[in-house]
């Protein structure tokens, strides 16, 4: 009686096997030791500065820089920091540094919000000419600015050369000149993200222009804005070129400057100069670690939309 019955088979007990996923985790282990490796290699350079830092020059010179230490001080931090004045030079470069970037970004976020938000006629065409202001090599307009900059005459009490050439508003204006094209290209692209319905409601409440630019879109492209901060913060203060060419009075010169004072004219203490160089990296690290939560939220925000 039983024999046309149909039964249906048990299902399999569970196992806590986990072969299947060996082959993920031997991946991802990989992807992980890959990437260590990749960190340490770019972060050698500084390991050994700083390890160096720490180390007389007598020690090092005898047994080598990758020698096991002896004696570690901070001594060279401080022989760097009063011997090449670097109070003065990190002055100078704030000078240049932060009104460069709070007028770079104030006037891309101007273009960006006019090429992604307006409809104007060639605004792609807009968006092409400041991005290719980028593709332009900086030492190519060496010598117009040069002898442009000397031309161009200054107020005394803007500048004691009486034009361009030796002060800050030449290596500020150069900074926002080559540094606008990328952060229009880069505000323009994230502004396209934002809702268009939210435009269209302020437009319904009467916002003009002004208001739908200033209350609505630069609130919501703080993300953006951080870490593009971020970015030209960095780009500005590490910036040599630009520097070493219009500027020829010594105590205007930026900190980025202030490390050949730490060279000997015949002689140069290495261990000295890498203490110099690792607080001259400082404040670009604590800038970055300050805006890192809005630096990466600008970076990846609008990654997932379609």
């Amino acid at each position: 009686m039983t024999a046309g019955l149909h039964t249906t088979p048990a299902p399999a007990p569970l196992t806590t096997d986990s072969r299947p996923g060996r082959p993920a985790r031997r991946g991802r282990f990989g992807v992980h030791a890959f990437l260590l490796a990749v960190s340490l290699a770019f972060l050698a350079p500084l390991l050994l500065a700083v390890y160096a830092s720490l180390r007389p020059y007598e020690e090092t010179s005898k047994y080598g820089y990758f020698s096991l230490p002896r004696h570690l001080s901070f001594t060279y931090y401080r022989r760097a920091f009063t011997e090449s004045g670097m109070g003065k030079y990190f002055t100078n470069t704030l000078i240049i540094a932060v009104p460069a970037v709070i007028v770079t970004l104030f006037l891309a976020a101007f273009v960006a919000y006019a090429v992604a938000r307006l409809r104007i006629r060639g605004s792609i065409p807009l968006l092409m000419f400041f991005t290719a202001g980028n593709l332009l090599p900086q030492q190519v307009l060496v010598t117009p600015l040069y002898v442009i900059f000397n031309r161009i005459p200054l107020p005394w009490w803007m500048s004691d050369s009486m034009t361009l050439y030796d002060s800050y508003w030449a290596v500020i204006l150069v900074n926002i000149g080559f540094q606008l094209g990328f952060c229009v290209f880069v505000l323009a692209s994230f502004m396209r993200t934002l809702p268009q319905e939210i435009t269209e409601a302020a437009i319904v409440d009467g916002a003009g222009v002004w208001t739908q630019f200033w209350r609505i879109a630069l609130p919501l492209c703080r993300p953006a804005l951080a870490a593009l901060a971020t970015l030209e913060f960095t780009w500005v203060y590490n910036d040599f070129l630009w520097a070493l060419i219009f500027i020829s009075d010594p105590d205007k010169l930026p900190i980025t400057s202030s490390l050949n004072s730490l060279r000997g004219q015949f002689f140069t203490d290495y261990n000295l100069l890498a203490a110099g160089s690792v607080l001259v990296a400082l404040p670009t690290i604590v800038v970055f670690l300050l805006l890192q939560r809005h630096f990466i939220a600008g970076l990846t925000l609008g990654s997932t939309k379609g």
